[in-house]
């Protein structure tokens, strides 16, 4: 039988972590799963116990909570890789915000749906991303996104707001942003050979579809393609962010003249003017960076997932 690890962030989705546990333990039960569950007690925690359940013998390490705790259990389960500790695949349990991860890789938001996955037993190989600089200066990895600038902002915003959730609290950061962070840095882009230089508001490099809940950074992303989407914003008006956003959220973006797209496997950004705010899954890189180097790594996480999200099925 699996060794299934569930670990839970009790505080992810304002709560609803710790509400929700009694319902997993429940589906998990019903479906004839065995399985530990552990509660996170802190930042980082959650890549600590990914790590040590996979280097105890974990076969699935799965993480219940929204994209920070998806994040950290990612993290855990690399650096047990890197250690020598290979063969654990991830599991997903959306009881966050976003779930901006789980939405580009085809994984359920209800936890009906996302147990069931667990027992059904099918994976998807994935790419993970790296990224250097910043608190990271040995890199980070992630599954979703890198957002530089004015998706960082609202992101770091959006954690402020105690009354909204979801896609709401992001929305109203968004429109809060604007007034905050409308000067686009001057950054140097350093993508495969390629170099440029421009004013860019918005720089999102993206292994999955979407970020903030309902911002479709990359709508046609594929995270096993071996490649990473790049969206870059450039300057615009206050009263153009808007329509922009709107634009964003029905993914056409991409006809808009100030937005640049395209694929890369490894890129450097660097401030010429201004700094770098900017996050990672959700999670802060830095607030006034100077330098990320963002990079592909292909195929190296398989990830459990309903049999129809898969193009190539494998049995765990």
């Amino acid at each position: 039988m699996k060794k299934i690890v569930i670990i839970i962030n009790p505080v992810s989705g304002r709560g609803r972590g710790e509400k929700s546990i009694p319902e997993i333990e429940r589906i998990l039960r019903e479906l004839g799963l065995s399985f530990a569950l552990i509660r996170t007690e802190r930042a980082w925690h959650a890549a600590e116990l990914a790590r040590k359940a996979v280097l105890d013998g974990g076969d699935v390490i799965v993480a219940a909570g929204g994209d920070g705790t998806v994040n950290e259990v990612l993290n855990g389960i690399m650096s047990a890789r890197i250690a020598g500790a290979d063969g654990a695949v991830m599991g997903v349990l959306c009881v966050g915000r976003g779930n901006d991860f789980a939405f580009g890789m085809g994984i359920p938001g209800g936890l009906e749906d996302g147990c069931r996955a667990l027992a059904e037993n099918v994976t998807r190989r994935i790419d993970v991303g790296k990224v250097t600089g910043g608190l990271h200066p040995d890199g980070r990895f992630f599954g979703n996104g890198v957002g530089i600038g004015f998706d960082a902002v609202v992101g770091f915003e959006a954690l402020k707001m105690k009354r909204l959730k979801g896609f709401a609290s992001y929305a109203a950061a968004a429109l809060k942003t604007i007034s905050l962070y409308d000067k686009a840095p001057v950054v140097l882009i350093e993508c495969d050979g390629q170099n440029w230089t421009q004013p860019s508001l918005m720089v999102s490099l993206m292994n999955g579809r979407r970020m903030g809940g309902g911002f479709l950074m990359a709508p046609q992303g594929d995270p096993g393609d071996g490649s990473l989407n790049y969206c870059i914003a450039g300057q615009v008006s206050k009263r153009r962010i808007v329509p922009l956003m709107l634009r964003f959220m029905k993914g056409t973006q991409f006809s808009h003249p100030a937005i640049r797209a395209g694929l890369f496997k490894r890129m450097k950004v660097t401030a010429q003017e201004g700094a770098l705010p900017a996050h990672a899954d959700g999670e802060t890189l830095c607030v006034e960076g100077t330098e990320l180097l963002i990079e592909i790594l292909p195929s190296q996480l398989d990830l459990v997932v309903p049999g129809t999200a898969v193009t190539t099925e494998s049995a765990l």
